[in-house]
């Protein structure tokens, strides 16, 4: 299974979508990132440091250069504007949200072209996830990280 194809039947169960949006804004946590991250385990992937590093380089830069700018004017389009017409403004709004989508589409595409082959079985998620979010950040959210682990399907 393709990392586009488990980060969408991921983030459709209960409690995935809450749980990394709170890691997103809460905890200044790479969603497509700890997605790939648990997508590795899951498939019987090794992650060695550099392969983490690696990882976390290419989502710095599609996240500061493009994921960034595109989700400020998503969430500034949110309210209303004054002189923009609210269904025109709502209509930019689902523009910007759509290329976002393809945007996150096509960094998980480049992780998954990073990623080491298969390994042996599937291995348990939670340590990927902390061993990625302890290379993001300076601080790793483990709570929020065990809730999302718990969250993901099997």
């Amino acid at each position: 299974m393709t990392l586009w194809d488990w980060s969408l039947r991921a983030w459709r169960a209960p409690g995935v979508e809450t749980a990394c949006l709170d890691l997103q804004d809460a905890q200044g946590q790479n969603i497509p990132l700890l997605l790939w991250a648990a997508w590795t385990a899951a498939t019987g992937r090794t992650l060695a440091g550099d392969d983490i590093e690696a990882a976390c380089d290419t989502a710095r830069v599609w996240q500061d250069a493009v994921v960034l700018p595109l989700r400020g004017v998503r969430r500034a389009l949110k309210t209303r504007i004054p002189d923009i017409d609210d269904e025109d403004r709502e209509a930019v709004r689902s523009q910007v949200q759509a290329v976002e989508l393809d945007v996150e589409r096509r960094l998980l595409a480049a992780l998954e072209r990073i990623s080491p082959a298969v390994s042996g079985p599937p291995k348990p998620v939670l340590p990927a996830l902390v061993a990625v979010s302890r290379q993001w950040s300076p601080v790793t959210p483990r709570t929020a990280l065990t809730l999302l682990a718990e969250r993901l399907p099997g």
